[in-house]
């Protein structure tokens, strides 16, 4: 008898703490989509077959596709203060990627080919004509991929502070299987998420990693990428895909075949910039590569009008 209430007090204290946690999920959530500062009136949907692609066109010109770092906190938002300037140039397509942003948020697992094939089909749909491309950080190893796979698509190819070669080779461990299994579970998951992409682990973040200044990093910027992480149905599927790995693929042999014009642009405060330089120039001894100063992570951001310069004088 005292084992079995022993049980039963277990289980009411183990519901009832269940419950509180989602509760502050919920709570958290909420608060983080509040300000609406991603609502955008020229939003453009593309209906793919996973689900809808949110996505914005500007100005007239030769087409320019932008695609943002493969990060839950990332989304189009990241390319607003260089957009400005590019969409006097060119016709800008802006993306969010399934999973980020604006766009839907299925529960599944997100994988590189998976991403191979929505650059492919936006560009065939909503383009329809051989593009340039900028990609940001990580999701520089979907444009090679992309345009390995279908170079008919692809024109010039720009990469900003890139994901290393050796590094978008690493595939899941073992262990990445069961923290992607905690990750997916509905209570502690979505609270490790929570954590993970809080307010404040964005913040710091944008003060340690994204800007060389910390003084020019604005609060919309850390607002706008904190509500960016909280949108849709299931926010933290792609970050557990990330987290595990599963978005990775090895892109040396791909890199050695593409024949278009690639260049490279690194901050020169991008830990191992150098480094990563010369590794992509190995691959591909074609590859022209240039450094943002005063810039980290995000140049693009933090000296939209340098990199922008620098944009005119690769493509023209």
């Amino acid at each position: 008898m005292k084992t079995r209430n022993k049980l039963l007090t277990i289980l009411t204290l183990a519901s009832g703490a269940a419950a509180s946690v989602s509760i502050i999920n919920k709570t958290l959530s909420i608060f983080a989509v509040s300000k609406h500062l991603l609502e955008d009136d020229d939003s453009l949907c593309f209906k793919w077959r996973l689900g809808n692609i949110h996505y914005t066109k500007q100005g007239k010109g030769k087409p320019l596709l932008l695609i943002h770092d493969l990060n839950p906190s990332f989304c189009g938002f990241e390319w607003r203060a260089l957009n400005s300037y590019l969409s006097e140039s060119y016709t800008v397509y802006t993306i969010d990627l399934l999973g980020c942003g604006r766009s839907e948020k299925p529960n599944l697992t997100y994988t590189n080919y998976l991403y191979v094939q929505l650059i492919a089909d936006f560009i065939k749909s909503e383009i329809g004509h051989r593009t340039n491309v900028i990609a940001s950080g990580t999701s520089s190893s979907i444009a090679i991929m992309a345009c390995s796979n279908s170079p008919e698509l692809f024109d010039q190819m720009l990469f900003i502070n890139p994901e290393s070669v050796h590094s978008s080779g690493l595939y899941p461990g073992k262990n990445a299987k069961l923290y992607k299994l905690i990750l997916d579970m509905p209570v502690i998951g979505t609270l490790i998420y929570n954590i993970s992409c809080s307010r404040n682990t964005i913040k710091k973040d944008f003060l340690s990693k994204y800007f060389y200044n910390p003084f020019t990093v604005r609060s919309k910027y850390v607002d706008s990428f904190y509500e960016a992480a909280h949108l849709g149905k299931s926010p933290k599927s792609v970050y557990a895909s990330v987290k595990c790995s599963y978005t990775r693929c090895n892109i040396s042999t791909a890199l050695k075949k593409i024949d278009n014009s690639i260049y490279l642009i690194c901050g020169d405060s991008f830990p191992f910039s150098q480094e990563l330089i010369e590794e992509y120039e190995e691959c591909n001894p074609a590859i022209e590569a240039y450094t943002i100063h005063n810039s980290r992570a995000l140049p693009h951001m933090e000296n939209p009008i340098e990199v922008y310069k620098l944009i005119q004088t690769v493509f023209s």
